[in-house]
């Protein structure tokens, strides 16, 4: 069962996810023993697709206090493993206007590094208020369904 290190939880209030990958990451040392101690803020972080290669921009990983000089910059981009075929199919679907590759979470899956991204669109203000209006009503249903169930009755 994998170990979430880190969830990104504005990503689906910002975006419309239509799709979600996984994807392993190239990290040095100190970075994976900062992420097992889960120093990590992905609220600005995105991938890109370019050259054939996938690669993970915004996510700060904290460096490691207990490396002396080995650390690496917190923001630097880090390069995602996918299939050949799965770069494909991403740079296709970005190409599309208004999607983007967001990140969703970070975890350890049998050990390794792994991001799980979001192929998504973003949402409207509109958008944002309807859904939270829709949640207010579904909630408000739902306790008069059970206060009625109880045999109170309204």
């Amino acid at each position: 069962m994998p170990k979430v290190v880190a969830t990104n939880r504005k990503a689906r209030h910002e975006f419309l996810i239509s799709e979600t990958i996984e994807a392993g990451i190239v990290l040095t040392g100190t970075e994976v023993k900062s992420l097992r101690n889960g120093r990590c803020s992905l609220t600005d972080g995105y991938a890109v697709v370019r050259n054939g290669e996938a690669s993970l921009k915004g996510v700060h990983i904290a460096p490691y206090e207990h490396a002396a000089g080995h650390n690496v910059d917190p923001l630097r981009d880090r390069k995602l493993l996918l299939h050949k075929s799965e770069l494909r199919k991403l740079t296709t679907q970005l190409q599309e206007r208004g999607y983007t590759l967001v990140v969703l979470s970070i975890y350890f899956k049998r050990g390794k590094a792994k991001a799980e991204l979001g192929l998504g669109r973003g949402k409207t203000n509109y958008d944002k208020r309807r859904k939270l209006k829709d949640e207010d009503a579904n909630r408000r249903t739902q306790e008069e369904l059970k206060r009625f169930s109880r045999g109170q009755q309204v």
